[in-house]
């Protein structure tokens, strides 16, 4: 069964804090090991934005399989053929961008269940690890275990989030903090009042469902503010920002460094 999927789920609902980071420009299977090793709780393959095969997401979907830990994917829409191909790479669940309805949330679920709940066909080549493609096997091992995130980041997503955040198929709310702002024309200004109001909104909605709310990618502030599950930006990002910082502080320690006698 999806053993990874049922820690990460389970350590979400905990409200232990749960850090994890994007991959949006590559997906060597080494930064699953880089990960893993840092302490990070998940991976979100980003096919959103970013240019990756089928090929190379399934793989890197395995090789987190068998070291036990979390991939998601971000999908590119909520499409039933895209959820569909996406679901047979092999993840442990899925990031929905821009999610404003329950019915997209429908159309997220058919792709996702097999009938009569939905209209999936097990396969895939992320999914040779189940015991078979049967009825019972698939709703054991892998519905009652997926993780489906659904991103708000627009105002029609922030006027629907109750009913969003209460659809069976969600695990957890997902804000999308740059659209949702650009959608509210305060992009990008997350002390804006209107912002605020909306976030707020959104995790009154969560609260009311039971359900996490996942946010970042500022992981100090948002945890200062009582959110759990976190996501800290892209590796390219967080790697950019460490090397800026440490040519930072070689150009300080050379200022500080008095000239020889």
């Amino acid at each position: 069964m999806l053993t990874p999927a049922i820690h990460l789920s389970e350590k979400i609902a905990s409200g232990e804090r749960v850090v994890g980071i994007m991959a949006s420009d590559l997906v060597a299977p080494v930064l699953i090991e880089v990960a893993k090793k840092a302490g990070l709780d998940y991976i979100i393959v980003d096919r959103e934005h970013g240019a990756f095969s089928d090929e190379s997401v399934s793989e890197f979907c395995r090789v987190a399989r068998i070291a036990n830990y979390p991939v998601l994917i971000r999908t590119i829409s909520s499409a039933p053929d895209v959820i569909r191909r996406t679901v047979d790479l092999g993840p442990c669940g899925l990031l929905l961008p821009n999610i404003e309805t329950t019915e997209q949330l429908d159309t997220v679920a058919d792709g996702i269940l097999m009938p009569p709940e939905g209209r999936r066909r097990p396969g895939g080549p992320g999914n040779y690890w189940m015991r078979d493609f049967q009825r019972e096997t698939w709703r054991e091992e892998f519905e009652k275990n997926f993780i489906v995130i659904p991103q708000i980041e627009s105002l029609r997503g922030v006027e629907n989030a109750e009913q969003i955040a209460g659809h069976t198929i969600v695990t957890a709310l997902g804000v999308g903090p740059y659209d949702l702002s650009a959608d509210i024309g305060c992009c990008w200004d997350p002390e804006n009042h209107e912002f605020r109001a909306a976030l707020d909104r959104i995790r009154d909605a969560g609260d009311k469902s039971g359900k996490k709310i996942w946010i970042g990618a500022d992981v100090g502030k948002y945890a200062a503010e009582g959110y759990s599950f976190l996501w800290c930006g892209t590796f390219t990002s967080v790697l950019g920002s460490a090397l800026s910082a440490i040519v930072s502080g070689a150009a300080s320690a050379e200022k500080e460094t008095p000239p020889p006698a």
